[in-house]
């Protein structure tokens, strides 16, 4: 029938309506892998033959380094594309798409409705991530798995961007954006909510528009062991409890590793820097490790891991990592919050979760003069507030955790390569290390 076809016709968008934010990072290998996943894009594109979308590596869009965290980039992204863009599409460095499908999948949306669409995660319980929001029915509120990639229509894309011209965010941390982001637009319920398409997915299936590879990227081989120093940071009241954990799961994998504490204790053995315990933040103690990891005291090593004695993790995953990143660059990666992104504030890996910095950026920062404004000052914050003050950006791998396994969708493709998890809360540790952590040894390890 010629006019049913007629209207298909009419209804099917071009690829000059499409904006896609690829979400890269600063860091020389991940502008790398964006650079890389932009012309690939860009040359399927070329073979369709229906128009060029806008491509845009998130890291470009703006000097300001908290554009990673998508609200501060919408204003940025309406007043440059909102007249001429149908859609927004946001995807990760590692995110396959196939633009064909993708059209598709979009123009069965009406363009001039607000729309959030994405493959939809929901908490199966409250989770301490997410402030508990929703705990009396955790599963009711979806929000997007990023790595199948998420849409926002043109007319959502720039309300919100209105609206963030004009209202202070509820909160000033950024833990999980992309639970964040969707409360955002919900908005209590004045907005959507996040509509589920099939077609969205992290795992291979016949009608994919998009599909995940890893955050696990195959580098090369792993750095070696000699080649990272692993700090744990305890102290005496977690002697006896935690620290038996550290040593019946992850210590054996470590090529050097230290217990840093406030009282020496020779059955571990611990070493005491000289700083008091504090409660809360452990900015003292944190400084002293960095200076000591520089001294001569220490064989040279690449790469500091600076743990807490409650966090459990896979160092030979982090070796197959690191090998992707280069170490006389100043690099500090792990999980990534931010304090106050809206307001200018700054990015830092998550001190729970493992934080590993290269030497070049140790060096950095002690030469910067930047120091703990007290002891019990939050580690990872200062070290946050640091590096963005000296330029250098916060690395985020979705593989550190800063929480329970419990505390995210088992969906979760970062879930099942994971680096760490962190907390010993009703759990059985050495258990979630086995299950979670824990690969099968290759022959050559036995």
């Amino acid at each position: 029938n010629a006019a049913s076809s007629f209207l298909d016709t009419s209804s099917l968008l071009w690829l000059d309506e499409l904006v896609i934010v690829i979400q890269s990072q600063r860091n020389s290998y991940h502008a790398r892998r964006g650079g890389q996943r932009k012309v690939e894009i860009l040359q399927q594109a070329a073979t369709l033959g229906q128009g060029v979308p806008v491509i845009i590596l998130l890291h470009e869009l703006s000097e300001y380094e908290g554009v990673w965290s998508i609200l501060p980039a919408l204003p940025l992204l309406s007043a440059s594309y909102g007249q001429q863009a149908s859609w927004f599409f946001f995807i990760e460095e590692e995110t396959t798409v196939t633009l064909a499908a993708v059209l598709q999948v979009l123009s069965r949306y009406q363009v001039q409705e607000e729309w959030f669409l994405g493959r939809r995660l929901h908490d199966n319980e409250a989770s301490i991530i997410h402030h508990y929001a929703f705990s009396e029915d955790p599963i009711s509120f979806g929000y997007p798995d990023p790595a199948a990639g998420w849409a926002l229509s043109a007319p959502l894309l720039q309300r919100l961007a209105e609206r963030l011209q004009h209202e202070n965010l509820k909160s000033d941390f950024t833990i999980d954006l992309k639970h964040e982001i969707a409360l955002y637009i919900w908005e209590e319920g004045n907005g959507p909510k996040l509509t589920a398409v099939p077609e969205f997915c992290t795992e291979q299936r016949d009608d994919c528009a998009t599909t995940f590879t890893t955050y696990l990227p195959n580098c090369g081989d792993p750095v070696l062991k000699k080649d990272v120093f692993v700090a744990v940071k305890t102290c005496r009241k977690f002697h006896s409890k935690r620290v038996p954990v550290v040593k019946a799961t992850w210590e054996k994998d470590a090529g050097h590793l230290e217990y840093y504490s406030d009282v020496p204790d020779a059955s571990i053995p611990t070493i005491s820097l000289g700083v008091p315990n504090t409660e809360r933040g452990h900015c003292g103690k944190t400084f002293a490790i960095l200076r000591r990891f520089l001294s001569q005291t220490l064989p040279k090593a690449d790469w500091l891991l600076i743990v807490d004695d409650d966090t459990l993790i896979s160092l030979p995953r982090l070796r197959r990592l690191l090998r992707c990143y280069d170490p006389t660059e100043a690099v500090i990666l792990g999980e990534r919050y931010g304090y106050g992104l809206v307001q200018k504030g700054y990015s830092y890996t998550t001190g729970g979760a493992g934080m590993v910095l290269s030497r070049t950026a140790v060096s950095r920062l002690l030469s910067s003069g930047c120091s703990c404004y007290s002891d019990d000052a939050p580690d990872d914050m200062v070290l946050g507030r640091c590096f963005t003050a000296l330029g250098v950006p916060i690395t985020h791998s979705p593989l550190f955790h800063q929480a329970r396994p419990d505390d995210y969708p088992e969906t979760l493709i970062s879930m099942h390569q994971a680096i760490s998890f962190h907390k010993h809360w009703n759990i059985n540790p050495v258990a979630v290390y086995k299950d979670w952590l824990q690969d099968a040894q290759p022959r050559d390890e036995l």
